[in-house]
């Protein structure tokens, strides 16, 4: 299955099973670049939430002009800022910011249970390290790349550049199919 990309100076598609990762400046504004992923030719999909709360996702989603009702929410940051936690049908939460294996459990579970062409966010790599030390992270992308390819989906995940080491973010960098570069001009290249 084939999925448009729609995003710019990126190739107009990519094949299912593919993961991108979004090298971004810490300050960058991402926003744009992971709702024009979601948006488009798009059943449903699976936003991983490491840095913002499912509500604050929710008001992205709605203000880019995603369609809502495509959208599950995997919120793994509520927990710990003791925000009350309200399971939905499209709203799932995991016990701690750095239960690596809860998340690729829930990202699992999503691919299981939906059909169609279907994408994953992970909004971000950078956090759930903060969270969960660089080895279990690595060792959870790996996984979570392999379900794509086992579902046919498509995943962008998040890593900002300067925050991590050379050598780190070459190590994400190697590990995924094509890179997005967003530089602090706003500016986008993809290496595919």
């Amino acid at each position: 299955m084939e999925y448009a990309l729609a995003v710019e100076n990126t190739p107009d598609s990519i094949p299912g099973g593919t993961g991108v990762l979004l090298v971004h400046p810490s300050t960058g504004e991402t926003d744009r670049i992971d709702t024009d992923f979601l948006k488009t030719d798009t059943d449903s999909f699976l936003v991983v939430s490491t840095r913002t709360t499912a509500r604050e996702v929710m008001q992205k989603i709605d203000h880019y002009g995603v369609d809502e009702s495509r959208a599950v929410i995997l919120d793994t940051l509520s927990v710990e800022r003791g925000y009350s936690r309200r399971s939905a049908e499209n709203v799932h939460y995991v016990s701690a910011p750095d239960d690596v294996d809860g998340i690729v459990s829930q990202v699992k579970a999503f691919l299981e249970a939906h059909d169609g062409k279907l994408r994953v966010s992970v909004d971000s790599v950078t956090e759930l390290i903060y969270y969960a030390e660089d080895e279990p992270v690595y060792e959870a992308m790996e996984e979570l790349l392999d379900l794509l390819v086992e579902h046919d989906a498509v995943g962008l995940f998040h890593l900002a550049r300067e925050v991590h080491d050379e050598a780190t973010v070459e190590r994400y960098v190697e590990l995924f199919d094509g890179t997005i570069y967003l530089d602090e001009n706003g500016d986008v290249t993809g290496e595919f």
